[in-house]
């Protein structure tokens, strides 16, 4: 015989209703103190006994719930199971559950933690499925940015790395900053900022207690010495009026670094983007070079137009060549053919002009083309792989790569002019 469901109606439930119990049918009541406040209960009979089972106050479990709730109940009764003590079953599962985190933490370090949430690991629920949490760093396209996360939190966070995770205090993360604070500010910043996240999760995850040491707001920031903000994207860069002499000292050098260094500054590319070049990527009939989308710190694919002065770099990179493997780097280390490192370029630097980076010439060339030149501020930006939207964005399409050839071949002519002071004169406008 079917039972009667759904009597009340969501207005009854949230209007006043008279002290005692007001039945949904189907064993659910709405129950109501001479004070007014209301709660859920299911009855029903088991063994031939009448048994109540809260199901919790209307304000945390709506109506729509509470009918749900004795559905469930309805079920396992259905299968011969009593709900109060399947209740109790999982409240004793919870618990060892808990039981069980709790003990893990107490054998877990911070580094063993820290590479399972980098890389990501395989854990099982309160129900016995298995499920893989993919690693926090598996999102960032950059293969290098996601090794620099390992490789900082081993080197820098040394003093914690076996350390349980709920041993871990104030004074252990300080031990990790204190050294490099001032001296390596930035370096710092990222490795405090790598340990909190790691905390943070082992906090979620009731591997420790709260709160979490490495937070810097109103708490390490009261214990380190306050330091210069970081100057992120403020690259040391060379002016760009003293490219043309500063061109001469570099065109003497005939090493890889030096040749790497001279098409890096010719393409406006950042430096990872013409140490990883390969030959597959220079197409010489259409004098273009195709960076992937993988290489890319937007993630998008960018193609460059090569001035004459580029082309003569690539011409000058060929003679080197070992193999005719279009796969291969065209700016590779002379001893064991693999990728220049960022270094390489820095220390070719430092021989020619102290205290610039590599990077900052493409703060050079940004000056150039905004101080001396008629080029539109667009094609300037989109010369430097920055992402742009709306109008300006439209100009990534039809003749964009013929408006930034003649900005790279005004570049290239002002680079190479061999003279120091000279500003050298663009007759037309490229906008």
């Amino acid at each position: 015989m079917a039972r009667n469901l759904d009597l009340l109606t969501a207005r009854e439930v949230a209007g006043k209703l008279a002290a005692g119990r007001h039945s949904d049918g189907g064993g659910l009541y709405l129950n109501v103190t001479v004070a007014g406040s209301k709660s859920w209960a299911f009855f029903y009979k088991r063994d031939g006994k009448r048994t109540e089972m809260g199901l919790g106050p209307l304000d945390n479990v709506p109506l729509k719930t509470a009918r749900q709730m004795a559905a469930d109940a309805r079920e396992l009764l259905g299968q011969g199971r009593d709900p109060l003590d399947e209740r109790k079953a999982a409240q004793r599962a919870k618990e060892e559950a808990q039981q069980a985190r709790e003990a893990e933490a107490a054998k877990e370090t911070f580094g063993v933690f820290a590479l399972r949430l980098l890389k990501g690991y395989t854990e099982t629920d309160e129900r016995g499925r298995a499920r893989r949490v993919p690693g926090i760093i598996e999102g960032n396209r950059n293969a290098k940015h996601r090794q620099q996360w390992e490789n900082t939190l081993v080197e820098y966070a040394a003093p914690i790395w076996k350390m349980k995770l709920d041993e871990i205090g104030t004074d252990d993360i300080l031990r990790c900053l204190a050294p490099i604070w001032t001296t390596k500010a930035e370096t710092a910043a990222r490795v405090r900022g790598r340990i909190e996240k790691v905390l943070a999760a082992a906090i979620a995850k009731s591997l420790r207690p709260g709160p979490n040491p490495a937070l810097l707001r109103g708490h390490l920031d009261a214990l380190l010495p306050k330091r210069q903000k970081l100057q992120r994207g403020h690259h040391p860069a060379l002016p760009w009026h003293q490219m043309p002499k500063f061109w001469l000292e570099l065109s003497a050098l005939v090493s890889i670094s030096a040749i790497c260094l001279r098409y890096t500054i010719l393409t406006s590319a950042r430096s990872g983007e013409a140490r990883g070049a390969r030959w597959n990527e220079i197409d010489f009939a259409k004098r273009t070079w195709t960076v992937p989308a993988e290489r890319m710190k937007a993630g998008r694919e960018h193609v460059v137009p090569l001035s004459e002065a580029a082309m003569a770099v690539l011409e000058e990179a060929a003679k080197l060549r070992q193999t005719n493997d279009e796969d291969e780097l065209v700016f590779p280390t002379s001893r064991d053919r693999k990728q220049l490192s960022d270094m390489a370029l820095s220390m070719c630097l430092r021989g020619v002009q102290p205290g610039i980076t590599v990077h900052g010439f493409r703060s050079s060339f940004r000056d150039w083309a905004g101080d001396a030149t008629p080029h539109a501020r667009e094609i300037v930006e989109q010369a430097l792989a920055h992402t742009i939207g709306g109008v300006e964005g439209a100009y990534r399409r039809g003749t964009a790569i013929e408006k930034r050839r003649g900005l790279m071949t005004d570049w290239a002519a002002f680079v190479t002019a061999n003279r120091g002071d000279n500003v050298v004169s663009l007759g037309r406008a490229a906008s």
